[in-house]
């Protein structure tokens, strides 16, 4: 979670929260979660998103923390996985991307030269 937007993210997490966001099934699955937090199944057939596909984008969201997940048991005491958004603010300039860049981890260093 950012709690600071006025704080540079880690070029590391930026390059994650980007790639997360770059998909319109993730955007929304996020658009979906901000109206209320909701279990997988229903999630699916609300984003019409097929199952496997869903938990693979919910994977890649939940990396980069964007949504939370959390399993609870329902009154008949069948587990369910529940997915929530985070609170999350990135402010992107030219000056915060130079920031980051500076933080990026050798070994993301090294695949942009591959």
């Amino acid at each position: 979670m950012r709690e600071n937007a006025d704080a540079a993210p880690e070029g590391d997490h930026l390059l994650k929260v980007l790639a997360a966001l770059s998909n319109p099934h993730r955007l929304r699955i996020i658009a979906s979660l901000v109206r209320e937090r909701n279990y997988v199944s229903r999630l699916a057939r609300e984003t019409g998103i097929s199952r496997p596909l869903l938990h693979m984008h919910l994977q890649r969201l939940e990396a980069a923390g964007l949504v939370v997940g959390s399993l609870e048991l329902s009154a008949e005491g069948k587990a369910m996985r529940f997915y929530e958004v985070t609170a999350f603010v990135y402010q992107l300039s030219p000056e915060s991307i130079a920031g980051a860049v500076a933080t990026l981890s050798p070994a993301v260093q090294r695949e942009e030269t591959q």
